[in-house]
């Protein structure tokens, strides 16, 4: 029987990735006490990389806006398999963390990482509201647009 989050993300026509497996010495996620780290994730989809390219640089603030929300859609589908599947143990979404990958002069890393905002407030509404840091690297692993790491209470 699906959950309510479960059930969100078929209303708004969600589809989430497989879990991607970590590509260096990391695990992609560690629970401790009510909170669950999730490790910074890059916009895979089911094995596939998508979203190479640098902001400010011929990649454009929507181009990134939905390599975040990959990387948002990565980050549940890693919760999902570190609670057993069960999607409805996510009390809140505490914090975010957004990696840009962009030029020195480019400033919009806040609307780029919107796109993972955004997502996380559509599935799980006022639990979903979270604090934030959006800010630029010089560059990203792989050469992706966005990297997003994110800090769940969970039950």
């Amino acid at each position: 029987m699906a959950g309510r989050i479960d059930a969100r993300l078929a209303e708004l026509n969600i589809e989430l990735p497989k879990a991607a497996v970590p590509l260096a010495a990391y695990v992609p996620a560690v629970r401790t006490g009510n909170q669950l780290f999730i490790s910074g994730q890059v916009p895979m989809w089911n094995g596939e990389l998508r979203h190479v390219g640098k902001l400010g640089a011929g990649y454009s603030i929507e181009e990134g806006r939905e390599a975040a929300r990959t990387c948002a859609l990565n980050i549940i589908a890693q919760a999902k398999l570190a609670l057993d599947g069960d999607l409805d143990r996510i009390v809140r979404v505490v914090k975010l963390v957004g990696f840009v990958n962009s030029t020195g002069d480019f400033n919009d890393q806040p609307k780029v990482i919107n796109g993972a905002s955004e997502l996380f407030g559509e599935v799980f509404g006022d639990a979903g509201k979270h604090a934030r840091s959006a800010v630029s690297a010089a560059s990203l692993p792989f050469g992706v647009a966005v990297e997003i790491e994110a800090i769940l209470e969970v039950a």
